[in-house]
């Protein structure tokens, strides 16, 4: 996280993963997209696409229309609360596995390093969220947010 806010300790999921890193929490991305829709309307680009498609070089120009819905898609995918204040997904396995279990997140499970429950992250967000887990358990909240938080990182190949 390269913002120098104050992190709060509340952001931190169940999972590891700091919510105010999510694009969808911290609005960067749904922003960019909503201000790229109103410049390619006011720019009235599909005229632009539909004409430039007609060439060979411009052929991808012929998806247009598919682009702008999905940056449409990208403008609502917001999440206004993080994950203990009811954000995210309300079928969160990860989630409700740590509530049932009374545990403020799963750095305090002996079994997270081989959940099966958090492998749902894995194609988002590779093993940072089991990384996060580690440091938690290790420096506890403080020092994990005094630290760069984590969104992605690349698995190690077993």
């Amino acid at each position: 996280m390269s913002e120098t806010k104050t992190k709060d300790e509340t952001l931190i999921a169940y999972c590891g993963l700091y919510c105010q890193d999510c694009h969808g929490f911290n609005g960067r991305i749904p922003d960019l997209a909503r201000d790229l829709r109103k410049e390619l309307r006011a720019a009235r680009y599909e005229k632009f696409a539909e004409f430039i498609s007609t060439f060979g070089f411009g052929k991808d120009f012929a998806d247009y229309d598919e682009c702008y819905k999905v940056l449409g898609a990208m403008v609502k995918f917001r999440c206004r609360k993080g994950c203990r204040d009811g954000g995210g997904s309300p079928f969160c396995k990860i989630r409700n596995c740590a509530q049932k279990k009374e545990l403020e997140g799963c750095w305090l499970c002996d079994e997270f390093e081989g959940c099966k429950k958090l492998e749902f992250l894995v194609p988002v967000h590779g093993d940072a969220h089991v990384k996060n887990l580690r440091k938690i358990k290790q420096k506890g909240k403080d020092g994990f947010l005094s630290e760069k938080t984590l969104w992605y990182t690349k698995p190690k190949p077993k």
